[in-house]
């Protein structure tokens, strides 16, 4: 019996085991600064940029000695940006599953860093849209924020994954969800 679940054990043991590793080192590192780390600065910064670019007249400056960064439009705090706003916790979750799953490596050596690169893409027009929508929507931020935005980044996540199992690794997922055999 143990057999017919092997792979699924064996997934979900790198899956685990990666995700928590990788967990504990990004833990590892946030800790070592009293302020801002350097990934929720870049993010910041890099979201700011974006809104320059459509228009907005906006800053960012550190939020005294916090580990927060303030995006401002004016001498008006508009978003305070923390670490969890950074995207890595989503890029754990992506690259735990890709090493966990596999594939050809040499497609793996270019989807991964695709995949990382599309997430914070994802992210930066996530912190730039919640800038926005606190900006001239204010009363929809928690909704937005909590649920949209987050499931948003979330379901882009799950589009790679469609795209690395099915059309790179040419598996089909209704195909092996329907099967009686592994």
């Amino acid at each position: 019996m143990i057999k017919e679940f092997k792979p699924a054990l064996r997934f979900l043991g790198i899956f685990v085991g990666l995700y928590l590793i990788l967990n504990l080192l990004y833990g590892w590192w946030i800790e070592q600064y009293d302020v801002a780390d350097p990934a929720t600065v870049l993010v910041t910064k890099q979201s700011s940029a974006l809104l320059n670019i459509i228009g907005e007249e906006t800053y960012t400056k550190p939020k005294g000695n916090t580990r927060t960064i303030s995006i401002y439009k004016g001498s008006r705090i508009v978003v305070n940006v923390f670490e969890g706003c950074n995207g890595i916790n989503v890029a754990i979750v992506f690259v735990s599953f890709m090493a966990a799953f596999g594939g050809d490596r040499k497609k793996i050596m270019w989807f991964i860093p695709l995949g990382l690169v599309l997430i914070h893409l994802a992210n930066l027009l996530r912190v730039s849209g919640l800038f926005l929508v606190a900006e001239y929507f204010e009363q929809y931020f928690y909704y937005v924020h909590k649920y949209a935005f987050t499931a948003s980044i979330y379901i882009m996540v799950f589009l790679l994954w469609w795209v690395w199992i099915e059309k790179l690794n040419k598996i089909s997922i209704r195909k092996v969800m329907s099967s009686d055999k592994p």
